[in-house]
């Protein structure tokens, strides 16, 4: 059994709800072989990364830039995971009220460093509150988990 790991700062109902359909997608009924943690940023400790065979970053674009839970995040594990686990399969998905393009460029280059793998171009969900990125999520937790089920990363 494989461990998806889904990091995800969910401060609104909103959020919560992006939340929701990564899991439901990570966790489809075709999909067998892939166990989905998903938890948030505070909760995440150097371990469950070590443990995981992919990972999903979830955040809000707050004054341009990421959530300060995930910056937290990332600060607390970069060391401890830096040299096991160059080339963990990563993706990433931004609620941005404005561009999300602070946000990306932050993640993207924490992510050079730890040398991890992006498995398809971060999902910048923009503007006003859309109904249709629950379905863009719950796609991008399908994709990840059917991706390691079938060793494509």
């Amino acid at each position: 059994m494989k461990t998806l790991l889904a990091v995800v700062h969910a401060p609104s109902p909103n959020t919560q709800r992006l939340s929701d359909a990564l899991e439901a997608g990570a966790r489809h009924h075709d999909i067998e072989g892939i166990d989905c943690v998903c938890q948030s940023p505070l909760e995440t400790v150097p371990d469950d990364i070590l443990n995981a065979d992919g990972i999903i970053i979830g955040t809000t674009e707050n004054l341009g830039y990421m959530a300060g839970l995930t910056k937290d995040l990332f600060d607390r594990c970069y060391y401890d995971v830096l040299e096991q686990k160059q080339g963990l399969p990563c993706a990433l998905y931004v609620r941005a009220g404005l561009d999300g393009t602070g946000t990306q460029r932050g993640i993207e280059s924490i992510v050079t460093g730890l040398r991890w793998r992006w498995v398809q171009p971060p999902l910048i969900l923009r503007g006003q509150w859309d109904h249709t990125f629950c379905g863009q999520v719950e796609e991008l937790g399908t994709y990840m988990a059917a991706g390691l089920e079938n060793g494509l990363f």
